[in-house]
């Protein structure tokens, strides 16, 4: 099916002179002789409407038909109209019939022409839908990139008959360095170097029109849903032989493309996520396992070093400090599996926010005096106003996440350090604010932007203290239940880290 201009070469168009020449030509002698047997000049006159008709079919051209009527009405004029080889009349009843030949010739060519051309037009609309078809069905059995590549490139190949390149994009947006050239006559495919992606990448950016223009190609982008996906390459000569009907079939072709590549993404898009979940599924139930069988010898590991402290001599330092020492590791471990345990509950959505509205007061003083039961040598202070806030809360969970807070900032300072929390209602944002700060070493720069990150520890490598970087993530997702916000940053008075994070006054629909 070609798909190029059809223009007329001066080969083409002396071979439609010369055929018309022989068709006036035949009608001329078939014309004789009917002359010779005495038929009507009518009859004469049909053989050269005939002769009209056949030119117009021949030749394909409505311009071609009419040069044909007003030639064959002078040529039954010059060989049958008295006085016959002159272009002179006597009867005027011949006026009429050259009226009625040249208007009937004329029509008739036009009707011809205009038949040949919606024909032509069905049958190019037939191969359009049918190669559409084609491509659609073979690109729906797909399983690969490679494989959509390589229908891709040969049905637009065969359709255009001309050599197509495909190339893809990564899901940057950033093309490959290699693009894949299909070769009309041999049928095979080439892999080629990419001259310049960031230069192509760049003029796609600037694109105005529906191609590029790459000098020796002619670039058309595949648009996805979100980004670019690649382009079909085409060369500068054959691109702009293209005729409107094969560029609307070009333009159909790489619609149908993109959607193949869009599903392909979405189904590798949907298996990736399918196996994220089942991975974090089977994370989850590993930690809440071990978590509820470390939980049990913890519990007794703390109570026997506690006793085993009240029966040591209290002039035995080094054994006191053994034993101290285990209570506070055995404490640690329990805490830790605490904050496992709420993390996985939380994610899993088997924790229920139990929302009740309460002062803001009792929830911090509860989370001071527990910190404060395991290190009475700490002094936190409390800034609260004071008039009574109240604001909706599951307190429990509030509870966990400032202790959680004040645990982090213990970690982090020194003997004569200090530590502040406070709490504020910002009536403008229609929120309670909470901050934990301390005068301690602060948070570096690099570390802020992970600080809430499951397992991010940014002292695990520099400080002796435990710490697997669970406390904070734990936090932000109790926050995030409670659709309220967290952050982190260092205090603009002096050193130490301020960690801050609002709750919504009005209670919203829970995520």
């Amino acid at each position: 099916m070609k798909r190029f201009k059809r223009y007329k070469s001066m080969k083409d168009r002396l071979h439609n002179i010369f055929s018309a020449v022989l068709i006036f030509a035949a009608a001329t002698g078939i014309g004789y002789a009917f002359h010779a047997v005495n038929f009507s000049d009518t009859n004469i006159a049909l053989i050269y409407l005939l002769a009209v008709l056949i030119i117009v079919w021949l030749t394909r051209s409505l311009p071609a038909g009419l040069l044909a009527a007003i030639g064959g009405t002078f040529a039954f004029n010059y060989f049958f109209a008295a006085p016959r080889f002159t272009f002179t009349v006597y009867d005027p009843n011949y006026y009429i019939t050259f009226i009625t030949l040249t208007f009937t010739a004329v029509a008739t060519g036009i009707l011809t022409a205009r038949a040949q051309e919606e024909a032509r037009l069905a049958r190019e609309k037939e191969a359009e839908t049918k190669a559409i078809y084609t491509l659609t069905n073979k690109l729906a059995g797909a399983k690969d990139l490679d494989e959509i590549v390589d229908i891709s490139v040969s049905a637009i190949s065969d359709a255009l008959q001309c050599n197509a390149g495909f190339l893809c994009f990564d899901s940057v947006g950033h093309p490959d360095s290699m693009y894949v050239l299909h070769n009309y006559k041999d049928k095979t495919n080439t892999k080629i170097d990419t001259d310049n992606p960031d230069l192509l990448k760049f003029h796609l950016n600037k694109m105005k029109g529906d191609y590029i223009e790459n000098g020796e190609y002619i670039d058309r982008p595949i648009h996805g849903r979100d980004s670019v996906l690649g382009l079909i390459r085409i060369s500068t000569e054959d691109a702009k032989n293209i005729d409107p009907s094969g560029l609307r079939l070009l333009h159909s072709m790489i619609d149908s493309i993109s959607l193949a590549m869009d599903r392909l993404y979405s189904a590798q898009q949907r298996m990736k996520s399918i196996q994220e979940a089942s991975r974090e599924r089977y994370r989850a139930n590993l930690l809440r396992s071990i978590s509820h069988d470390i939980r049990t010898p913890l519990t007794g590991i703390t109570g026997m070093s506690e006793m085993l402290a009240d029966t040591i001599p209290s002039d035995n330092e080094y054994c006191m400090g053994l034993a101290v020492k285990i209570r506070k590791n055995a404490e640690w471990l329990h805490s830790l599996v605490e904050n496992i345990l709420n993390m996985t509950r939380l994610q899993d959505g088997t924790i229920k926010l139990r929302r009740e509205i309460v002062p803001v007061e009792e929830v911090i003083g509860v989370a001071i005096d527990h910190v404060e039961d395991h290190r009475p040598d700490l002094d936190i202070e409390a800034k609260i106003p004071e008039e009574v806030i109240m604001a909706p809360m599951d307190p429990k969970l509030i509870e966990q996440v400032l202790i959680n807070l004040l645990e982090n900032a213990i970690k982090h300072i020194k003997a004569d350090d200090r530590i502040w929390v406070s709490v504020s209602k910002d009536d403008d944002a229609n929120e309670v604010i909470f901050k934990v700060e301390d005068s301690g070493e602060g948070i570096d720069a690099k570390d802020l932007p992970y600080i809430f990150q499951e397992f991010y520890s940014a002292d695990r490598l520099k400080s002796s203290d435990h710490g697997f970087g669970l406390g904070l993530a734990i936090c932000e997702t109790i926050i995030s239940a409670h659709n309220g916000r967290i952050s982190a940053a260092n205090r603009e008075e002096g050193r130490g880290a301020v960690f801050s994070f609002a709750l919504p006054v009005e209670e919203k629909d829970e995520l």
